[in-house]
C-alpha cells in the first residue's frame, strides 16, 4: 500500500530543508571565494572600490602616449570612463580593453563621438612607460581620438589607486586586480563602478546617458549589487598553469544550490497536494 505524507509532517521538512540551504549557501559561496582568492579579498577589494562613489578624484598628472603631461582634471566638462590595465598581461586586460573598445564604438554611435572621453591608465611601473602604452593602442587597434592612455609616475600609483577605489596586488605571473570601469561624471566625481571582464553596453551607456541628460545617477541595485560581488574578481590568477582563468566556481555553486532548493521545494509542495488529496478521498469514503 502507498502512503501519502500527511501534511502536518511536510511543513518541518520543508522548512529543515530550506533552513539547511539557507545555510549552506553561504558556505558554498565562502568555499568558492577561497578557492579564487589567490591574493585578493572579494569582499575588501568590492567594499574599497565601492567606497570610491561620490568621490572627486585629485588632480593628478600623468604622460600620454607622447610623454607630454596630461591631468585628470583637464578631462573635466564631459563624462569619462576609466580603465586599469598593466601591458605585461596577455590575456585579461587585452579582453576588457576589446570589451570596453566594442562598448565604446556602440557608445559613440548612441550618443555622439565627442560626448565623453575614454582613459587607461597603466598601473605597472615602470614598465607601463608611455612607449609601452602606445604600443598596446597600436596592438589593439584603438584609434578614438576621445580615448587616451596614461602613464602615471611610479611614486602616484597608490593614492591614484586609492582615489579610484582601484585594487591590485602582484603575483607570480604579473598582477591580481580588481576588473572596473569608473564612470565619472563631468565634476570628476564617480558616480559608478562597472565590473567584469566583458561589458554590455548597458552597463557604461545606461550611467552615461543619465549624466548627459542631467539626471542623477543612482546606485546599483540589489540585483547588480549581489553580481559585482561575483564579477569584480571574476578572472583570478592560477599557479598551476601560470596563467589567468575566469572563475565560475562561486557562481555556479550558487545556482546549483538554488537550483536544489527550487526543485525540493516543489516536490515537497507536489507531495503536500497529493496528500490532501488523498485525505479528501478517504474522508469521502468514510462519510458514505
Amino acid at each position: 500500500m502507498l502512503c501519502s505524507p500527511q501534511p502536518s509532517r511536510l511543513y518541518p521538512g520543508v522548512a529543515a530543508c530550506a533552513l539547511g540551504l539557507l545555510l549552506a549557501l553561504p558556505a558554498m559561496a565562502a568555499d568558492g571565494a577561497a578557492a579564487a582568492d589567490l591574493g585578493l579579498d572579494r569582499e575588501v577589494a568590492l567594499r574599497t572600490s565601492q567606497a570610491a562613489l561620490g568621490r572627486k578624484v585629485g588632480e593628478h598628472v600623468l604622460l600620454n602616449r607622447e610623454g607630454q603631461p596630461v591631468s585628470l582634471a583637464s578631462f573635466r566638462g564631459k563624462p569619462l570612463l576609466v580603465s586599469f590595465i598593466y601591458t605585461g598581461c596577455f590575456q585579461v586586460c587585452p579582453t576588457t580593453t576589446r570589451s570596453l573598445q566594442e562598448t565604446v564604438e556602440g557608445l559613440q554611435k548612441s550618443v555622439g563621438p565627442n560626448q565623453f572621453n575614454v582613459v587607461s591608465i597603466g598601473f605597472n611601473q615602470p614598465a607601463d612607460s608611455p612607449q609601452a602604452l602606445k604600443a598596446f593602442a597600436t596592438q589593439y587597434g584603438i584609434r578614438q581620438p576621445n580615448w587616451e592612455f596614461l602613464s602615471p609616475p611610479g611614486a602616484i600609483v597608490p593614492a591614484l589607486a586609492q582615489d579610484f577605489g582601484f585594487v591590485f596586488q602582484a603575483t607570480p605571473a604579473g598582477f591580481d586586480h580588481v576588473l572596473q570601469v569608473s564612470i565619472l561624471d563631468a565634476e570628476g566625481r564617480i558616480v559608478r563602478q562597472v565590473y567584469g571582464d566583458s561589458l554590455a553596453p548597458a552597463d557604461l551607456g545606461e550611467p552615461l546617458k543619465m549624466l548627459l541628460s542631467g539626471t542623477p545617477v543612482e546606485s546599483n541595485d540589489l540585483v547588480n549589487q549581489l553580481l559585482d560581488r561575483v564579477r569584480i574578481l571574476c578572472t583570478v590568477y592560477d599557479p598551476k598553469t601560470g596563467a589567468y582563468k575566469v572563475d565560475y566556481g562561486l557562481p555556479i555553486q550558487i545556482a546549483g544550490g538554488v537550483s536544489f532548493f527550487v526543485v525540493m521545494l516543489i516536490f515537497f509542495i507536489n507531495e503536500w497536494r497529493s496528500g490532501r488529496k488523498a485525505a479528501r478521498r478517504k474522508g469521502g469514503v468514510r462519510n458514505a
